[in-house]
C-alpha cells in the first residue's frame, strides 16, 4: 500500500464514520500494488509426493505462501 492509498483510505474511513454511516472493508484490490516487489509470485512446480515446499513434513494445502515473498 502506497502512502497515497493509504490517505484515501483514512479519509474515506472518516468522513462513513462522520456522516453515521458504518465503514465497511476496503477493497483489497483498491489496496495492492501489483509493481511492489512483495506481490511477485515465483512460478514453482508442486512437489511430485504433495508435500508442502515450506514444511516438507505435512501436505501441501495450496496456500500459496511458498509462490510470493512472505509478505
Amino acid at each position: 500500500m502506497n502512502e497515497d492509498a493509504l490517505r484515501a483510505l483514512v479519509r474515506d474511513t472518516i468522513a462513513r464514520l462522520g456522516s453515521g454511516v458504518a465503514a465497511s472493508a476496503p477493497d483489497p484490490a483498491r489496496l495492492i500494488d501489483p509493481a511492489h516487489a512483495s506481490n511477485f509470485k515465483y512460478n514453482l512446480t508442486p512437489s511430485a509426493d504433495g508435500s508442502c515446499v515450506i514444511e516438507p513434513n505435512v501436505r501441501c494445502n495450496h496456500c500459496g505462501y511458498c509462490l510470493s515473498h512472505g509478505h
